[in-house]
């Protein structure tokens, strides 16, 4: 049935272009149906159960935690993104993001994840905002760090869609607005089922799907130029500027790129996913193994990325966001490789929409109405809001999805740098006894009124102006650093004085989260 929608709506509104192979597309097809059963049929145990939908009864096991937490990390923004930047940029890409992301992001797991895990079973939260309105003894809190969590993620769901878009027209033609829209139907059909869980077991199957076929699509490409010394012997002749280390980027901008990976702390999906572990030691094989998953997956996408600028090919219309789609059409010729390589990447954007979508529904069925309301909902009407949020959220991004930023890369990166200037927040709440929920409050404040005004001078206002407004713009550096930096001194800086200036918390809750459990 999807193979044929797309098919027909291929025809329809491509009948000037000659007629390409639908074998990708039944590929894709086959994938998604299969995807779809596989989680719906796994997904059983929900059944009007709260506890089951939002937090899989927190009884996800060592493998598939470590699965579904590199899964929902990997978005367009590391593949699609990525060969795009390392198109524009070069190989420094991957010293920017990948290598300070595999530990960074690990330390986070071991440092705040397992911390978070704790508290989270020990109190029986659901979502982030729970905890901090229960650490900081603040309603305003909570209602504060709504907008702003919610308005955080939607950009990172429209990097997905947006990504996804660009990947099947570059190598099916099939418009972009129909990829979105096919997408957002399957994702919601296994999630809507099964909640938590099933994205959890469809992250663990399309994160094996989409490594396996990143490093299959690595082999083939480099094949195809002759190998890989053949393909970068290319770029050293043609572009050796962006074999450099760093390229354009200074010593300041990218020591300050190292705030960016700290964003994880803050994601509120990947916060559910912790709730879910089973024990404490469920996270030893996540701490150990996410690096080397990073590695297996952006270093592939960084050197496609710069060989196709080494070897002359054109990004499509300029935008770089299609290199890796026109790679996989230009190189491999085989429609049935092409298939596998664009639903190995379509794994990959789904895999952080599911829970992202979750997440929200989340949010807003406990920490909206619940937390108003009372207890008068059951646990059934309860799974039924968070669903219906779920699809009005699915339907906006949608909806915005129809007007793609210009580049997935930068978007991505302000969206991380948001969450990441609230990290201080949640390392205080989880290690600082003397923090208090005014010097919560002014944190968030200040946190999203200095990321409103960096993002419109250094993103928006140049997209507007029909300038690129890309990170390595010099209008986009902050004293020559990343934005990211300025938020974050900014927030950390608020915290602390503020905390300092106002009456202590209450020694009840500083007990309450500091003491350990009899």
């Amino acid at each position: 049935m999807i193979a044929e929608l797309l098919s027909t709506v291929l025809d329809a509104t491509l009948p000037q272009k000659p007629p390409k192979s639908s074998t990708p597309l039944i590929v894709v097809a086959i994938y998604l149906a299969a995807l779809l059963l596989f989680s719906i049929l796994n997904s059983r145990r929900a059944r009007g159960s709260a506890g089951e939908y939002f937090v899989a009864s927190r009884s996800i096991g060592p493998f598939l935690l470590l699965m579904s937490v590199f899964g929902t990390t990997m978005t367009a923004f590391a593949l699609v993104g990525s060969t795009g930047k390392a198109y524009d940029k070069g190989i420094g890409v991957y010293g920017l993001m990948a290598s300070a992301s595999g530990i960074i992001h690990s330390l986070v797991f071991f440092l705040v994840g397992i911390k978070l895990w704790a508290i989270g079973k020990r109190f029986n939260f659901v979502t982030q905002i729970q905890f901090f309105r229960a650490r900081f003894e603040s309603n305003l809190l909570g209602t504060l760090l709504f907008p702003v969590l919610v308005g955080l993620v939607i950009p990172y769901l429209l990097i997905g869609i947006v990504g996804a878009g660009a990947v099947v027209k570059g190598i099916a033609d099939v418009p972009t607005w129909l990829t979105g829209l096919v997408i957002c139907l399957v994702v919601l059909a296994y999630i809507l089922t099964g909640g938590v869980r099933a994205a959890a077991l469809a992250n663990a199957v399309q994160t094996m799907v989409f490594m396996a076929v990143g490093v299959l699509a690595f082999v083939l490409i480099s094949g195809s130029f002759g190998g890989v010394e053949t393909a970068t012997q290319n770029v050293v002749d043609n572009r050796p500027e962006l074999l450099a280390r760093e390229g354009e980027i200074s010593h300041a901008q990218f020591l300050s790129y190292m705030f960016v990976p700290l964003s994880v702390g803050m994601f509120p999906h990947l916060f559910q996913h912790w709730l879910t572990a089973r024990s404490a030691k469920t996270f030893r094989m996540t701490v150990i193994a996410h690096p080397l998953f990073i590695m297996i997956v952006w270093a592939p996408c960084v050197l496609i990325g710069v060989w196709a600028a080494g070897a002359g090919i054109e990004a499509p219309g300029g935008n770089s966001n299609a290199v890796l789609a026109k790679m996989v059409g230009m190189q491999l010729k085989n429609p049935w490789i092409s298939g596998l390589l664009m639903a190995g990447i379509l794994a990959a954007i789904m895999s952080s929409l599911d829970s992202q979508f979750v997440c929200l529904g989340t949010i807003f069925t406990h920490d909206i109405v619940v937390h108003r309301t009372g207890d008068r909902f059951s646990e059934a009407q309860r799974v039924t809001l968070g669903r219906l949020f779920i699809v009005a959220i699915v339907a906006l991004t949608y909806v915005l999805s129809l007007f793609p930023p210009p580049n997935v890369f930068d978007l991505a990166v302000w969206c991380f740098s948001g969450f990441a200037s609230l990290f201080p927040l949640v390392v205080a709440a989880v290690y600082w006894r003397r923090v208090t929920a005014a010097g919560a409050i002014a944190a968030v404040i200040v946190a999203g009124v200095t990321w409103a005004i960096l993002f419109y001078d250094g993103l928006l206002q140049p997209t507007l102006a029909g300038h690129s407004g890309e990170a390595g713009g010099e209008d986009y550096l902050v004293f020559g650093m990343m934005p990211v930096a300025v938020m974050f001194a900014a927030s950390a800086t608020t915290l602390v004085v503020v905390s300092l200036l106002t009456r202590p918390p209450s020694q009840t809750v500083v007990e309450r989260f500091f003491s350990r459990p009899a």
